[in-house]
């Protein structure tokens, strides 16, 4: 089965107006690239990168939505408004949303329903701590994740998933080669739909890119801090285009 690969950057709580010069690089230098580019930056940056990224390459998605279509949810943003931005994607289940909002994979699954009605694909990550990988739990982890986020009727159309350890996340630690490919094996044979991209998530930086994404399984990444320049982030997704 022929999968088609994507990059997937998460600019989290950074970037000013300024910054979209930064996206525009990236088009400019990836104009047709034979795989799936994707930033998903800011809220307040959503509408105006839709806009600038209008007729390239690189679509453009949220970093989190509600549950809800609408309501009294002060300070939150639904589906159905990202996709009125310019949204294709969403971010769903990150584990800085599940430590820092305590967000339970019930919550993701709610919300990834509400990503699909609203037209969005949802990029479900799933992910364990360091102590569960100490202990390990890492695959009977990543599996309850795995089964209570997703809702039936994920399919490769509507869904992404992607594995970030903990750990891993904005640390510059990576787990093995042999670690990322014992997961990502797990996830192809477990995932609803084998044809469903399978990122890796985790200080994924251009000097290690190319050894990850030569790693059976893996489809792409989704890159935090790298994603930021167009520099670093367009040598990752050279890489995959690469791999």
């Amino acid at each position: 089965m022929s999968i088609r690969k994507l990059a997937a950057g998460n600019w989290k709580m950074n970037g000013l107006t300024a910054q979209l010069t930064e996206a525009m690089a990236l088009a400019a230098a990836h104009p047709q690239p034979d795989l799936d580019i994707l930033i998903c930056p800011p809220a307040t940056l959503l509408a105006p990168m839709a806009t600038a990224m209008t007729g390239t390459s690189v679509a453009v998605g949220g970093q989190d939505c509600h549950a809800a279509e609408k309501g009294a949810h002060t300070g939150d943003i639904s589906a159905a408004m990202l996709s009125d931005a310019g949204a294709s994607h969403v971010i769903l289940g990150h584990s800085e949303r599940r430590a820092d909002h305590g967000e339970s994979s019930a919550d993701v699954a709610a919300k990834t329903q509400a990503a699909w009605a609203a037209g969005l694909i949802a990029v479900v990550c799933l992910g364990e701590t360091e102590t569960q990988r100490d202990a390990g739990e890492t695959l009977s982890v990543i599996g309850a994740q795995l089964a209570e986020s997703l809702p039936e009727g994920a399919t490769a159309e509507n869904t992404v998933i992607a594995y970030e350890p903990v750990w891993a996340i904005g640390t510059g630690r990576t787990p093995t080669e042999e670690q990322i490919a014992e997961v990502h094996a797990f996830l192809r044979k477990n995932a609803p739909d084998a044809g469903i991209r399978l990122l890796y998530g985790g200080s994924v930086n251009p000097k290690n890119a190319a050894t990850i994404f030569a790693i059976a399984d893996v489809d792409g990444a989704l890159v935090g801090g790298a994603s930021l320049k167009a520099e670093d982030f367009g040598a990752i997704v050279t890489a995959l285009q690469n791999a």
